[in-house]
């Protein structure tokens, strides 16, 4: 008998054929997600979940007394209780790799939009303002020659480096572990501690997961230590940032921008962000291109299907369970 999946949330076909094949897949067949009332319903006889920008937390798994596997669709799980998960020996897989370089452009198309003021001066043209040229108007900065500091420097934050080097940056990274002098020499991207970052980057760009050690690791003193006139990008977790110390700083001139693509209280947004000029925002799109969308639906299927077929599956995040 095929075991029961349910994929919660529409996300490309062509990334499940292979689910559908060797599964029986409920599909909820809807960008939208689905109420607490039909999602407890349609989980009671699943043996997996494919978990789509929703939450699945202890109160869903008891809802699933079959559940034994859960697979996010995406890399970052901090959507779903992991430590309830464990406890249950309910697998929970991600989808890494995949994500790398979709995140990484939008990290730096970000970076390019806030430090060049393109969203502002697109805005100003929209709203059918005499169209006027002047050598004083919407001044940016250039990137040669700039320092991009970044924080959490795994996939993402190295893919986010090789951009900056083709823009004549100098890169320097923060992360709990220094990598070996010989590669930080051989690819010039240097170690420094984080408050010696902050201090020198004329731009600071985030790409550590979310965790009780990360929340709010960018604070009002962290944003105090940064240059006068620097940006801040963030495509990683919006709670790692303090929103409310980021707008004070954004007003006060502490910074000179901010590219943001994930919030603190998602879906809703600090409304002094949406009323400030120096700021770029996205809809967490981070992975939203079509082909990342399918790799990642293809990474997910994957991890289940090997689950079903008595694998370990290749993206594991809570290992222990096998232990």
């Amino acid at each position: 008998m095929k075991p029961k999946v349910l994929v919660t949330r529409n996300i490309p076909r062509d990334g499940l054929v292979e689910l559908f094949q060797k599964c029986h897949v409920d599909y909820h067949d809807s960008n939208e997600v689905m109420s607490k009332d039909e999602l407890f319903k349609r989980v009671k006889e699943v043996d997996g979940l494919l978990c789509v920008g929703m939450r699945a937390n202890e109160e869903l798994m008891e809802h699933a007394p079959r559940l034994k596997v859960i697979s996010n669709y995406g890399v970052g799980y901090d959507n779903i209780d992991v430590k309830a998960a464990t406890r249950r020996k309910i697998i929970v897989t991600n989808t890494p790799d995949v994500v790398t370089e979709a995140t990484a452009e939008l990290a730096f198309g970000l970076l390019l939009a806030v430090t060049r003021r393109i969203a502002e001066a697109d805005s100003i043209l929209k709203s059918k303002a005499p169209f006027r040229w002047g050598p004083m108007q919407l001044l940016g900065v250039e990137l040669t020659g700039k320092t991009l500091g970044i924080i959490g420097f795994g996939r993402i934050g190295q893919a986010v480096a090789r951009r900056a080097k083709a823009f004549g940056m100098n890169v320097i990274y923060y992360q709990r572990t220094p990598r070996d002098k010989s590669i930080d020499s051989s690819e010039r991207c240097y170690y420094q501690p984080l408050e010696a970052l902050l201090k020198q980057a004329d731009i600071v760009s985030i790409h550590v997961p979310m965790t009780e050690e990360t929340y709010h690791l960018i604070g009002e003193e962290q944003l105090s230590l940064m240059k006068r006139g620097a940006y801040l990008i963030n495509t990683a977790r919006g709670p790692v940032v303090d929103e409310e110390a980021l707008v004070k700083a954004l007003k006060n001139g502490i910074l000179a921008g901010a590219g943001l693509d994930v919030f603190e209280r998602e879906p809703h947004i600090h409304p002094e962000l949406l009323q400030l000029n120096n700021t770029v925002l996205t809809p967490h799109i981070g992975t939203s291109t079509m082909e990342t969308r399918i790799a990642m639906a293809k990474m997910a299927a994957k991890n289940l299907i090997a689950f079903f077929e008595g694998k370990q599956p290749p993206n594991v995040v809570n290992p222990e369970v096998y232990q």
